[in-house]
Order: structure tokens, then sequence, then C-alpha cells
């Protein structure tokens, strides 16, 4: 994948003696990556009590657009936070860098659930939501690499694997938390309380979570030698080095990434989906999210363990190509069987499917060195995202709409794992790979 010499199979150097990484490590250092997914699924919950809240107008449907549109502003600061704190983690260490991105998103979400509606102080309410989106963007653009580089980075040579899928497991714990308590509450309170105030409590139990994320990430040990001369001294010059040097492997790690998050965001499009177009009912759509957040937890970790053992290509290509043949056959059979049952079993295949293809956030830091790793890594990550994220959702329902085809979708899946596939054939095995210095 590198425009390099071909690396020899042989142990990665670390800068202190390994042993095996502490749950409370893998714990803080995943904990960002989980509260953006948290996030997300409790926005796209709530977007219509967010709307009234915060755009209200006298057609639904506008105060719901509104809403979407500034979760969707979010993915616009993703890339700049990328380039940024990505490469402030390969300047300064991992560890601050984490710091920073985590006391961003707190600060977003504090922003969001603080602040008083339209009602109260009119043209501000929108306004601090706006902000408080570009902030969570900005942060969230810098999270995975940092975070993803010092699992690799920290973990012993034939577990790397193991570790680095933690960043996808996760994503489905945080989605199957965030649709869980999304359920309880819808049982526990009115609606009357849900539109005032309800709707506000998960991101209060996200922001509670943040400080002992904070503490638990200042006692990390850091993996970056900060005496290293290799370590890039601007922002600026880690994204030249990256442009000169690694233009194939960052093309490459962009072309994987999209193939995976179209797939996630196709995903998490269920819930829309069954209400939308299959009609059912608002329960059996939030139980689709809870399922899939559970199998992007268990088969990511699933994947990972696979990776060190057979190899991340094969992994890799496997869960695409099966990706690829049940997508449309899934999609048809939910069409015609519009049960709760089929709902949860097609939403739970595709995100095990997926989930296992999350090796990817292995294989990509594994292909670049120290000295831009977290970089190349937030760069593309935070892209694909900003491109494919946010428009993913627009794209389905553009598409069902404009061919009248419920299964639609389908093909959108069946083209990005297509990408995937590509991109992976390209791409070296990196399992045996000394993660280069």
């Amino acid at each position: 994948m590198a425009e390099t010499p071909a690396r020899r199979a042989t142990p990665a150097r670390a800068i202190a003696p390994r042993a095996p990484i502490p749950t409370s490590a893998v714990v803080a250092t995943v904990l960002g990556n989980g509260l953006e997914f948290y996030d997300f699924t409790t926005y796209a919950f709530f977007a219509v009590m967010i709307g009234h809240a915060f755009f209200p107008s006298h057609d639904p449907f506008i105060s719901l657009l509104l809403s979407v549109t500034a979760f969707g502003v979010g993915f616009i600061s993703r890339p700049l936070g990328g380039i940024v704190i990505g490469a402030y983690a390969d300047r300064a260490g991992r560890k601050p860098a984490m710091m920073l991105s985590i006391g961003l998103m707190a600060a977003g979400m504090v922003l969001l659930a603080a602040t008083p509606p339209y009602s109260t102080i009119g043209l501000a309410a929108p306004i601090l939501v706006l902000v408080a989106r570009l902030v969570q963007g900005f942060a969230l653009g810098g999270e995975v690499g940092p975070s993803t580089s010092y699992l690799l980075e920290a973990a012993l040579p034939e577990k790397r694997g193991q570790y680095a899928v933690w960043q996808i497991a996760s994503q489905g714990a945080a989605s199957a938390l965030a649709g869980a308590l999304g359920v309880l509450l819808s049982l526990l309170i009115g609606a009357d309380a849900m539109e005032s105030w309800g709707w506000r409590v998960p991101f209060i139990v996200g922001i509670a979570i943040v400080p002992v994320g904070l503490v638990m990430r200042s006692r990390l040990q850091e993996t970056v030698d900060l005496g290293a001369k290799t370590v890039h001294p601007s922002a600026a010059r880690v994204l030249s080095a990256l442009l000169e040097h690694h233009r194939r492997p960052l093309v490459l790690a962009l072309m994987l990434i999209t193939s995976g998050t179209i797939a996630t965001y196709v995903g998490l499009y269920m819930t829309t989906y069954a209400l939308s177009t299959l009609h059912m009912a608002t329960g059996a759509s939030m139980g689709a999210t809870v399922v899939t957040g559970l199998c992007l937890l268990g088969f990511g970790l699933a994947g990972g363990w696979l990776s060190d053992r057979v190899g991340r290509k094969p992994v890799y290509l496997v869960s695409k190509l099966a990706l690829t043949a049940v997508a449309w056959p899934a999609f048809a059979l939910l069409n015609h069987h519009r049960t709760l049952g089929a709902l949860l079993a097609m939403a739970g295949l595709m995100a095990a499917l997926n989930a296992l293809g999350g090796v990817v956030l292995v294989v990509i830091p594994e292909c670049f060195p120290k000295a831009v790793r977290s970089a190349g890594l937030s760069i593309a990550y935070a892209l694909a995202v900003a491109l494919f994220g946010g428009t993913t959702q627009i794209a389905v329902t553009w598409l069902i709409h404009a061919t009248g085809n419920p299964l639609s979708p389908a093909w959108y899946l069946v083209g990005s794992s297509a990408i995937g596939i590509a991109a992976i054939l390209m791409v070296e095995e990196t399992k045996d790979l000394a993660l280069e210095d």
C-alpha cells in the first residue's frame, strides 16, 4: 500500500517493553469514538424534537429538515479536525491529542444540551446549535487517528487487530446504549415531557461520561517518542509529507473508509427506512438500532481476532463479498415480510458483515509510518465520513423516491462494497509487518 519497499515481517519496535494493554487503557482510548456514535444515534432518535425546540416552523417537515441539516453541518468541520488534531498527535503525542478531542467533544455536547429553545432566546438558539455541531465535528474528525494509532502502538504485535477493532466495537456498544436509552425514556415519560425536556437527558448522560474519560486518558502511557527527529514540526508539514510521499496509501485508505462509511450509514438508515418506507411501528425501528449496535460490538471483536490469525485481507474480503451477495436478497425479503423479526434479522446481518470489515481500521494505520500515522488515518476517515456519512441517507432517500423502488438502497450498498474490494486488492497484507517508526 505504501510507496516504499516492502517491509519485512519482523516484530514491531516499541518505546518501552511491551505488556498487555490494561482494560482501563482500552476503554479510555475508544471512549471518544464511542461517544461519536452515541451522539449520532441520540440525535437521530430525537431529531424531530430538536427541530421543534430550535427550528420551529408551521410545516413539521421544514422543522425536521432544518434539524437534520444542523446535524449535517458537523460533518463540514471534520476534515479540518482530522488535519489539525491528527497532525498534532503526530507532533505532540497521542495522549494530548486524545485529551483535546474529547474535551472539545464535551464542550459541543454541553452547548447543545444547555441551549434554551427558540421560544426563549430566539435566533440565538439555532446559531448556538450550529456552533455546537461545528465544534463536535472538529473534535470527532481528529479523534479516530490518534486513538487507533495509540491502540496499535501499545498492543503486542500479534494482537494489534484484536485491540484496534475495539474502535468498531465501541461504536456498536454506544449505538446499542443510545437505542436502549431512547426506548426506556419513551416508556417512562410521556410525550409532552419528552418534547419539553426528555430529549436532553441522553445528551446529559453522554456529558457525564466525559470527565471519567478525561481522567482515564490522563493516565495513559505515551507511545510516541517526543524526542525523535522523525516527528514533524507542524500540521502543514505533516500534510505535505502525506501528499508528497504517501499519496497512494492515502487514496486507498479513503476508498476503504468510504466503503465502510456507506455501509454503516445505510445500516443506521434502517430506522428511518422501517418508518418511512415500510411503515412499521416506532418501537420496531428502535429495536433495529439496538440489534445493529450489538452486532457491531460482537462481530467487530470477532473480525479483529480472526485478522490476527488468518490476516486482515481475507477477513475484509469475505465480509465485503458476503455483503455484496446478500444485500439485494435481504432488502427483498424485508419488503416481502414486513415483520419485526425480518427487520431485526436483516439489520443484524448487515451490521455483522460490516463489522467484520472494520479491520480496515487496523490495516490503514499499519501502512503509515509513525510520523504521519495519526494524520493519515484521521484525514482519510474525516474526508470519507464528511463526504458520505452526511450524504448517504440523503442519497438513499432520493434513490427510493426517484426510482420508486424500495430495494434501491441495496444497489448503493453493492456499489460501496465494490469500492472496498478494489482497494483491498491493492493493499499488501499487514498482519506480520512491523510498524514503521
